[in-house]
């Protein structure tokens, strides 16, 4: 057993290592669900087996010793050992080997982190502006991984469903082109939406989304400022809730043009159209059409499509902590 331990512990880390150096494109959950596997199976193993032939050895050698001591006093003879060396006998007995303590012994730990990761809320940072002013660069951020519903880690299949996705949900989802990264946008249009943003200004089955102009943002990493806009988005997933608005804010670059280029081939192009004015898009069943607030810096689904319903991870919604920016903690729209 220790050899075959050292064996599957060596594959675990040689896995681990070869994703940090870029040699392999590896999958966190893949790794965690795999180290739960393993250190589980030796945990139960631990507790049907392994301890308990621990304790039998244990009760052994207290009936042997006990059984000397009793020899020796029929014999008149009074012990006057030192206990210590027996206690550690003991102890060395019932101690549990380096091969176990580093399976067995950290499986609760492991599962923890499983589960909590798995189906209740998972830790990411932000790495771009795309979702600027919303969400800045360096913010650590919590996503609640039911509020969509229940999916089975790695394969990420649904089975037991949550609420509906809405249109203005900040939602983080594996991106479609290369699904071992993770993206975060927000909904502009759900299954059935008719989307257009031309000229940069945003409607949604016809209904123009109301943009009002605010302060203007200043990007303390670029030293620049950016024209702020507060847009209410109509919520929900079917028409009576249209007039139900969340409202958050975004930014716009004057000397970007309207136009998209760099646009990829995607599932469903043919549902979109582009001109130098901007594009127009329907959003197939069982897909999701994303922006990133910092509309004009933000590679989303214009450039790369729809978002599939089995590439949600859930819906993002504090901010847990940024280093640079402490003042940062706390919830958003």
């Amino acid at each position: 057993m220790p050899t075959l331990t050292a064996f599957l512990l060596a594959g675990i880390a040689g896995y681990a290592g070869a994703w940090y150096a870029g040699l392999i494109e590896g999958s966190f959950a893949a790794l965690l669900l795999l180290a739960t596997t393993v250190t589980g199976v030796y945990w139960l193993a631990e507790q049907l087996h392994f301890m308990p032939l621990r304790r039998a050895a244990a009760l052994q050698f207290d009936a042997e010793r006990a059984q000397r001591l009793e020899a020796l006093a029929q014999q008149g003879i009074t012990s006057q050992e030192d206990e210590t060396p027996a206690l550690q006998a003991r102890e060395a007995l019932l101690r549990q080997p380096w091969w176990l303590d580093w399976t067995a012994g950290l499986f609760p730990v492991i599962a923890a982190v499983f589960i909590l990761r798995s189906f209740l809320f998972e830790p990411f940072k932000i790495p771009s502006g795309s979702m600027i002013p919303t969400l800045h660069i360096g913010d650590l951020i919590l996503v609640n991984k039911f509020h969509y519903g229940i999916r089975l880690p790695v394969l990420n299949l649904k089975v037991i469903d949550g609420h509906p996705v809405e249109r203005g949900d900040v939602m983080v989802f594996r991106y479609p082109p290369k699904p071992s990264l993770d993206y975060i946008k927000r909904v502009v249009g759900v299954p059935g939406d008719k989307i257009a943003y031309i000229n940069k200004v945003l409607t949604i089955n016809g209904q123009l989304v109301s943009k009002e102009s605010i302060p203007e943002f200043f990007d303390a990493d670029t030293m620049r400022y950016s024209k702020q806009f507060e847009e209410a988005m109509p919520i929900g997933s079917n028409p009576s809730q249209m007039n139900t608005l969340r409202v958050h804010r975004l930014l716009n670059d004057d000397r970007v043009p309207n136009f998209v280029s760099g646009i990829n081939d995607f599932a469903f192009k043919d549902n979109c159209s582009y001109t130098v004015e901007g594009v127009e898009c329907t959003v197939p069943e069982g897909h999701y059409f994303m922006m990133g607030d910092n509309r004009d810096n933000s590679m989303d689904s214009r450039y790369w499509g729809f978002v599939p319903d089995k590439n949600i991870v859930g819906k993002a919604f504090f901010i847990w902590m940024n280093f640079a920016n402490p003042s940062r903690v706390g919830g958003f729209d």
